[in-house]
């Protein structure tokens, strides 16, 4: 072994020795990841450790190119003081962004359930979101900060062992230069392939971590360095072809007929309640008799409900334009923030302003917050109401927005100024990280085992106020209420957190006067569905792009959702996984056990059926999105 380092330059043990503490520091961060968030990774092995140590290494590979290769060019002056010192900053930059990304998903994992991507930044950059956040987020993680202190002075504790070379060579010749140049060629080549992956035409992506794990454990096998370089620039989607166009349209087509139903009245108002991560969990009698959700249980026992509601992502600005345009995010990136953002679409308020309808988007975020602002805009909306509109900040919480309890009465009220018919949405906030509950409501709110249990309880009050406001407004009894969560919240129990329950959420169905026949449908149910039923409720008879189904079609009903490369596809009490362009297996989302067998091999032609479905739903979607063709014309 000796003689091995004998013959191996002495800079090149130096830069290996350097690079390994950022491989060793990166490592250390997924232990704190698994420690933090181990309720989500129950069976992780051996063999995922072995991966994520060499995502590791290709994450290092791809972020030190800068240092290793000026560090490995043959420049005489590598050894004076002022060179060294340059590169220890180079160094300590770029492995403290390493870090800093790292831990950060510490925490927001708990949210997304993913490692988080390139999309994060221009989420946060939208509207002042990152500079209300920011104290909030010190206060709370503070815990995290500290790790960052220590494990960056613990790199630099490592690097002060690592610098061995005090002096120049005595002779550099032509030889030591030509032999370093060598050197820097054949070392910069062995980095860049590392820093792929892969020896193939294609550099190692997000996906294939899904295809090498479980896919449950795929955000433990990856680190956030690695997914947000791989979605740094993520340009259009790659077209996929399954199948012909023709065979395409037997498995999955997203153009629709309206079938107008008759249950109600032509000209009926509409109104989207969107409650901030009401998750199946919370909602309904918890084990000890407690309710978080008083009023909306109330609520739900005189509307048509669903026992298996599914959102279609984990993040607000994903339910936006499935709820509204009936457009999934089958990508690492939003919909919204994505190339495709500003694409022609379908959407409940441009097919409803054909039929006479004014519409209005209430949101008591500051303006500009996750660019819901611009998207009601493109999206149709006439109108768009936030915190700048309700114009009191005596009720700002200080960091989303107007406290709900406010807000939302206000909303009710100022909804009377709509010309009817009309469709109007509201998004609450408050039940949303850092969950500030005003002192007020301290001794009122029923506390949980979760920080989020008294805030959801929150919530429940400020919508209590709002129907308590809306019953004494004209238009309430020719309205109609679809009311749902965005997604579900961040949870410490292991059921929540499997994939089979972490997008069940409540949806319902309200009319004041009856009409819709209150009941608790075994329906699968999703967000892409309310554009297809509102329009079969209101008896417009039109033509729609959609990649939901409406509840009065005659089919059991499905959701798909997307998460770092992996999809989820729900039909039937089960979840089929699909990865890399295969079913990977099935299980029952109807129970809440956390050890799960897998029937895929029971149910062999079940399984083909949702594999083709899928794969024609993708292939569609990725055409589409390209060629701008997500409406009708």
């Amino acid at each position: 072994m000796q003689k091995v380092l004998n013959f191996i330059p002495e800079h090149v043990i130096v830069l290996l020795k350097r690079l390994s503490i950022a491989v060793s520091v990166l490592f250390i961060t997924r232990i704190i990841f698994l420690a933090f968030n181990h309720g989500v990774f129950s069976e992780v092995s051996f063999f995922d450790f072995i991966l994520g140590l060499w995502f590791d290494i290709i994450t290092v590979c791809l972020f030190f190119v800068p240092y290793y290769i000026l560090f490995l060019l043959p420049f005489p002056n590598r050894y004076n003081k002022w060179y060294r010192g340059s590169f220890k900053i180079l160094f300590h930059t770029t492995n403290t962004l390493l870090i800093a990304l790292n831990l950060m998903d510490v925490e927001y994992f708990k949210y997304t359930s993913k490692r988080s991507t390139f999309d994060l930044f221009s989420i946060l950059s939208a509207g002042n979101d990152l500079d209300q956040l920011v104290g909030t987020f010190i206060s709370d993680f503070w815990f995290l900060i500290l790790f960052l202190i220590i494990l960056v002075a613990f790199s630099e504790y490592l690097y002060r062992k690592a610098e061995t070379i005090a002096h120049a060579p005595k002779n550099i010749n032509k030889s030591l230069v030509i032999r370093e140049t060598i050197t820097c060629v054949i070392l910069v080549a062995v980095f860049i392939l590392l820093g792929r992956g892969s020896i193939g035409l294609r550099p190692i992506g997000i996906i294939e971590a899904s295809t090498l794990t479980k896919g449950k454990n795929t955000s433990l096998v990856l680190n956030t360095p690695f997914t947000m370089i791989k979605t740094i620039d993520q340009g259009s989607l790659e077209k996929v072809n399954f199948f012909t166009k023709e065979e395409a349209l037997k498995y999955f087509n997203p153009i629709h007929e309206s079938s107008p139903q008759g249950i109600l009245p032509d000209n009926m108002n509409v109104m989207v309640i969107i409650l901030e991560s009401f998750g199946k969990e919370f909602v309904g009698e918890q084990e000890n008799g407690v309710t978080y959700t008083p009023f909306l249980d109330s609520i739900q026992k005189l509307s048509l409900s669903f026992e298996y509601g599914f959102a279609n992502g984990k993040k607000s600005i994903e339910a936006v334009p499935a709820i509204i345009a009936s457009m999934p995010t089958l990508m690492d990136n939003p919909y919204i923030s994505s190339p495709y953002g500003d694409n022609n679409i379908n959407t409940i308020p441009n097919i409803l302003a054909k039929h006479g309808y004014e519409s209005a988007f209430y949101h008591g975020a500051t303006n500009g917050s996750m660019r819901f602002d611009g998207f009601a805009a493109l999206c149709g909306f006439d109108n768009y109401f936030g915190r700048f509109e309700y114009d009191n900040d005596d009720h700002f919480d200080e960091t989303w927005g107007i406290l709900d309890e406010y807000f939302n009465p206000w909303a009710a009220e100022k909804m009377t100024e709509l010309k009817e018919p009309f469709f109007s949405t509201l998004f609450t906030i408050s039940s949303h990280h850092p969950y500030f509950i005003p002192d007020h409501m301290m001794n009122i709110v029923e506390q949980g085992p979760q920080k989020i249990c008294a805030s959801i309880n929150y919530g429940d009050f400020a919508l209590r106020n709002f129907f308590s406001k809306a019953k004494k407004q004209p238009w309430f009894n020719n309205t109609i209420f679809i009311i749902m969560a965005d997604h579900t919240p961040g949870s410490i129990t292991k059921e929540y957190n499997q994939r089979t329950h972490l997008y069940q959420i409540p949806i319902m169905f309200y009319d004041p006067l009856g009409r819709i026949k209150p009941q608790k449908s075994e329906r699968v149910f999703q967000h892409l569905d309310v554009l297809p039923t509102i329009l079969d409720l209101l008896n417009i008879e039109t033509s729609y792009y959609s990649f939901g189904n409406s509840y009065f079609e005659d089919n059991e009903g499905e959701s798909l959702v997307y998460i770092s490369g992996s999809y989820y596809y729900f039909k039937n009490k089960f979840m089929t996984t699909f990865i890399g362009e295969k079913a990977r297996s099935l299980q029952d989302f109807s129970i809440l056990e956390t050890e799960k067998n897998d029937s895929l091999q029971y149910y062999l032609k079940d399984v083909e059926s949702n594999e083709n479905r899928i794969k024609a739903m993708i292939q569609r979607y990725s055409e589409d999105l390209n060629l701008n063709q997500t409406t009708i014309k």
